[in-house]
């Protein structure tokens, strides 16, 4: 068993560690902060109120995750990896139309944006590679989360797991300021879905066409709300 001073990792698992925390990193200039994703509309409809019911609306958006954006981001990793365009350009096309509301699309438009400009300006990929990525436009975040993650050499279901927990710790700075509620309230989320966000990777592998679903009326009709919301801390 590996212990705090054991030093035999290798020098490449390193450098995809390092490489993976840089892109699930807060401060990855993509303007996740931003967003709420309808959870500001769900506590100002009364729905989230404290940390439990924020941890069950977050748990309940993890499951979501795991049977349909999840699912196309890591095919679309394989799809980087072998250079199927076809496949990466459809599944971005879907992850696209399957957003329910105005600022859900444009939230997915601007976040993908942002991370496939700093994967050009980063030089993240080969030249062929990136000129494909160039080419798609509007790019959905799955889409670009996949790109930089196959261009910086990391594992899919690393790359899956750790696009997971970033949205999962998005949520809960989310509803830290709009609850709000305290640091340690925050942390007891992070802490306490953690199993979950495991769940939810092995649900997404295990996923078959069939399986694949998005539905979630009350998140479209939430979202819809939040457009005309009296005030806002949140862009979705």
């Amino acid at each position: 068993m590996a212990s705090c001073g054991d030093t035999s990792t290798g020098a490449p698992a390193l450098r995809e560690l390092a490489a993976l925390l840089q892109l699930a990193s807060p401060a990855l200039p993509i303007g996740a902060f931003s967003y709420s994703q309808a959870l500001e509309a769900a506590i100002d409809a009364g729905l989230v109120s404290d940390a439990e019911s924020a941890r069950r609306w977050i748990a309940s958006g993890l499951d979501l995750l795991a049977g349909g954006d999840a699912v196309l981001l890591l095919r679309q990793c394989r799809a980087w990896h072998s250079h199927d365009m076809a496949a990466v350009s459809q599944c971005n096309d879907t992850l696209l139309a399957w957003r329910e509301s105005s600022e859900l699309r444009l939230e997915t438009e601007q976040m993908g944006g942002s991370l496939a400009r700093l994967a050009q300006d980063l030089q993240w990929g080969g030249p062929e590679l990136r000129a494909r990525l160039a080419e798609l436009k509007p790019i959905a975040l799955p889409t670009a989360y996949a790109y930089a993650a196959t261009a910086l050499g990391i594992d899919e279901v690393h790359a899956l797991t750790a696009w997971l927990y970033s949205w999962l710790e998005n949520q809960t700075a989310a509803a830290l300021k709009a609850i709000p509620l305290g640091q340690v309230a925050g942390q007891r989320i992070l802490y306490g879905l953690r199993e979950a966000v495991s769940q939810a990777v092995q649900r997404t592998r295990d996923c078959a066409d069939e399986d694949i679903s998005t539905f979630a009326p009350m998140l479209g009709v939430l979202s819809s709300r939040h457009e005309t919301q009296y005030s806002r801390l949140f862009r979705s």
